[in-house]
């Protein structure tokens, strides 16, 4: 511990009084090695005895006082070099020291470690002073205080003595190493006068709890700040803290011991961030792609690298990705759609990249037409002015970033199977982390399997769109005018997740002011289906025209979708004949349709199920059934009812509860019955007619 080059105003800085009206309380070390004190005359009398010299020779004053110290203290075999060395002493006044065997009363020999030295009273005569003490003791002592100077001179741990009211006492140079201030800088100043950071705050009420209760606080404290040995960087140190005392218990002050773990902690830092990072690819592995649409997978991005890993996020894709006919540009300005855009707080820089669904014009000096050009993300660890110039589509957008503070910058392409597709942008502007290069393969890897769901998307919703339009296509328009009926339909295609299937309904005028009334589902899905779809509803109008029983129509459908490729399909036919008021319907493994009489509760018609078109060699069976003015007949596909969490018992009871209703609109029952019964994301087609009886006024005009 170094207290050199101390002043007198140091050292009196640091010394600790007592308080006033206290008597000065003895030193500890001085009651540990019990000196004595013995007082010889010039003939080697004693004159002087101390309550110490009795406890460590044995005699009490009265035994020693008058008594010649060489025979009392000293062997006989002594007594001549004892005598010339107090007779050297006395004459000279050059002092001595040394250990010497020295007899006790009891007998036996203590070797003692003595300092004798010659004194002068106001009259002029001379004394000779003894000071011994247990040399035993003293060398344990000694060993004790050369070893502990010798640890904290050599530590690599930086230690510190500091009194009672938290002055420095003591510095070893580890910690003048640390701090980048000299000991006696050191010396007598406050704790937070020399570590003033506001970090140290906590060290320094750690420090005086550990005065208080005596209670030692070991690496339960880790500071990170920056000191003036490296105002550069920032360290992390590791504080222990004891309380002091002497022998008698009295409190001196605390030794704080300082570790430098600024390794440690960065290790740490590092691998919660690998963790961090890790866990955000984890995460964004679970949440991207869990639908096939576009806009729902780039708003799965933008949600998972926002907050812990961005403060706001874009994902644009190229025009010419979406619209096909619409050609990228190689040259020039590139167009981009905004399809997400978040922020982990509200911001200002939002407004930059415009609103989803809006196109955006980048010119070629741009980031982020750098970019999908070049197919090579982009890195601005700290972006100025000029940077946000170029990250920006108007130097309108760039002030809104700076206004919102962004100062950190990624934009990476979004590539898949060999196409650029868009980009993502990701910028920092509220947390304080630049983006480095650990950062950049994150959002490579995100953008990577984003672009991924994102092309499987735009292929799957290209093919749906195509199966959707060709579906409806196919579908029919209601004829101006049906003898006694008026009908309402619907089609749903399957939502964005799955394929579009092969559900229809048809509606066909027949002669003698009849009507056919026909809902299938060909089994499958995608362009095949809604083809075959196609082929059956042309088959199902030819034999319509033919006048036949409804069972023979159904006959014929089912050798037609025997020769289609292994495809099977359930149909309901029925003809209305307005004049009889009945209508003949038979069931080709098809859900029973829905029979809503005129002021009473509808129920599902008990028809016979027969078996799907396509299996074959099985007849069907026709049901006559009456339909007086105001009956409805619910024609409907699986995809209205059918789902995979509730029995279909139970959503069909449901189905006929909502079709107990007051004679409400056709149009209106269409769309209460979609609205409670189908759900976003439900995975099949839905095909709806409903046919409500009127009452008919036969034409006198004579009939084909």
């Amino acid at each position: 511990m170094s207290e050199s080059n101390r002043s007198p105003a140091d050292i009196g800085r640091a010394d600790v009084r007592p308080p006033e009206g206290e008597p000065p309380r003895p030193s500890g070390l001085m009651d540990l090695l019990a000196v004595s004190a013995v007082l010889l005359d010039a003939q080697g009398r004693i004159v002087l005895w101390s309550p110490q010299a009795e406890k460590l020779y044995g005699h009490t004053a009265e035994e020693a006082l008058g008594q010649y110290a060489a025979r009392l203290l000293v062997h006989e075999e002594h007594w001549d070099w004892v005598i010339e060395k107090f007779t050297d002493v006395m004459k000279t006044g050059q002092s001595w020291g040394g250990s010497f065997p020295v007899r006790r009363k009891d007998g036996t020999t203590r070797l003692v470690e003595w300092r004798n030295m010659r004194l002068l009273d106001d009259r002029g005569d001379f004394y000779a002073l003894g000071l011994g003490t247990d040399s035993p003791t003293l060398r344990e002592v000694e060993r004790d205080v050369a070893l502990s100077t010798r640890l904290i001179s050599q530590s690599p741990i930086g230690i510190a003595i500091l009194d009672t009211d938290l002055r420095y006492a003591a510095v070893n140079p580890a910690l003048e190493r640390m701090h980048g201030i000299p000991a006696e800088d050191h010396l007598g100043h406050y704790y937070r006068e020399i570590m003033s950071a506001p970090e140290f705050e906590a060290a320094e009420v750690a420090m005086r709890q550990v005065l208080k209760t005596g209670n030692p606080l070991v690496e339960q404290t880790t500071i990170v700040a920056r000191t003036r040995a490296d105002p550069e960087h920032q360290h992390a140190w590791s504080l222990s803290v004891y309380r002091l005392e002497d022998a008698q218990g009295q409190v001196l002050g605390v030794a704080e011991l300082v570790v430098d773990v600024t390794e440690r902690h960065q290790s740490t830092l590092e691998a919660t961030e690998t963790r961090r990072r890790l866990a955000l690819i984890a995460d964004g592995s679970a949440r991207i792609g869990t639908t096939l649409e576009v806009e729902q997978t780039a708003r799965e991005l933008a949600e998972v690298t926002i907050a812990d890993f961005s403060d706001v996020a874009v994902v644009d894709v190229l025009e010419s990705v979406l619209d096909e006919h619409r050609p990228a540009a190689r040259s020039g300005p590139a167009f981009f759609r905004a399809l997400a855009v978040r922020a982990a707080y509200p911001t200002e820089a939002v407004h930059a990249a415009g609103p989803p669904g809006q196109v955006a014009s980048y010119d070629a000096d741009r980031l982020a037409t750098r970019c999908v050009r070049t197919g090579r993300p982009v890195l601005i660890r700290h972006a100025d002015g000029n940077d946000l110039s170029l990250i920006a589509p108007d130097e309108r957008s760039a002030t809104r970033l700076a206004r919102a503070g962004v100062h950190s910058y990624l934009a990476v392409p979004l590539a898949a199977r060999g196409t650029i597709l868009g980009f993502v942008g990701l910028a920092r502007a509220r947390d304080p982390r630049p983006f480095d290069e650990d950062d950049l393969a994150i959002a490579v890897e995100l953008a990577s399997r984003t672009a991924v769901c994102i092309d499987n998307a735009r292929t799957h919703q290209s093919m749906r769109n195509a199966a959707v339009t060709l579906q409806r296509s196919l579908l029919p328009e209601h004829p101006p005018h049906l003898p006694g009926l008026r009908v309402a339909s619907r089609y749903e295609p399957a939502q964005a997740a799955y394929e579009v299937g092969g559900d229809w309904y048809d509606v066909l005028p027949l002669d003698r002011d009849r009507t056919a009334l026909v809902v299938g589902d060909v089994m499958g899905s995608g362009i095949d289906a809604a083809a075959a779809m196609g082929r059956l509803r042309t088959a199902t109008a030819a034999f319509a025209e033919l006048d036949l029983d409804p069972a023979r129509v159904l006959q014929h459908l089912d050798t037609i979708t025997s020769r289609l490729e292994q495809y099977i399909a359930t149909c309901v036919y029925a003809a209305y004949d307005p004049h009889r008021a009945e209508c003949l319907i038979a069931n080709a493994g098809h859900l029973p349709p829905v029979l809503v009489p005129y002021g009473r509760h509808p129920h599902l018609l008990d028809l016979p199920t027969g078996t799907p078109l396509g299996v074959g060699g099985v007849p069907f069976e026709t049901t006559t059934l009456s339909l007086a003015p105001g009956d409805q007949l619910v024609l409907y596909t699986d995809g209205l009812v059918e789902t995979r969490e509730h029995p279909i018992d139970d959503r069909l009871d449901t189905l006929v509860h909502l079709l107990d209703a007051a004679d409400s609109p056709l149009e209106e029952t269409c769309d209460r019955l979609l609205h409670n019964l189908r759900h976003p994301d439900d995975h099949d087609d839905v095909a709806l007619l409903i046919a409500r009886a009127r009452p008919f006024a036969p034409d006198p005009a004579p009939h084909r």
